[in-house]
């Protein structure tokens, strides 16, 4: 059995692993930053009808909160299924589940629909959300890394790094 790997096909590879990565980061950093967008001009008197203006937009921020509090569990509990299963595994996972609950995000009935469990179900999915993140942006930081050379390994993290920001404009 040939185990050697030829130099194009382990550079292509490593091309693929950090494409992969990087459009991973900034489809879900764009997710996050488009539900940050909406909670501060449609979700209030979507989801919150029932609250003075005032309250309606902190509780509707608050949900953003929410998404940012549960990326450092994301990140915990992904990255140790990430060295049992394999990151990319993971990432494909979290990537799916990001997908998901941003498209029943945008399916979710509203209040006046629903009730009250239109904020319940909202926050439920963005804790989801940001479980992904956590699990996917630390995650592809190492896949990243680990596929890189020993001198571009600087290169591809940074180019991650660079991914949430440029998702954001």
């Amino acid at each position: 059995m040939n185990t050697h790997v030829h130099a194009p096909e382990h550079q292509a590879m490593r091309t693929r692993a950090v494409t992969a990565a990087a459009v991973g980061t900034a489809l879900e950093w764009f997710d996050f930053t488009l539900y940050g967008a909406l909670a501060a001009t449609v979700l209030p008197t979507s989801f919150f009808p029932a609250m003075d203006p005032t309250s309606a937009l902190l509780a509707s921020l608050a949900t953003f909160g929410v998404g940012l509090a549960a990326r450092p569990l994301g990140a915990i509990i992904c990255g140790h299924l990430g060295d049992k299963l394999g990151r990319r595994n993971v990432m494909l996972a979290t990537v799916s589940v990001m997908g998901l609950s941003s498209m029943l995000m945008g399916l979710l009935p509203t209040y006046a629909s629903i009730g009250v469990w239109a904020p319940f179900l909202l926050v439920l999915l963005r804790i989801l959300q940001g479980f992904a993140l956590g699990g996917e942006s630390t995650g592809a930081q190492l896949m990243a890394i680990e596929h890189a050379s020993a001198d571009r390994r600087g290169k591809y993290s940074g180019l991650l790094g660079l991914c949430s920001p440029l998702s954001q404009i």
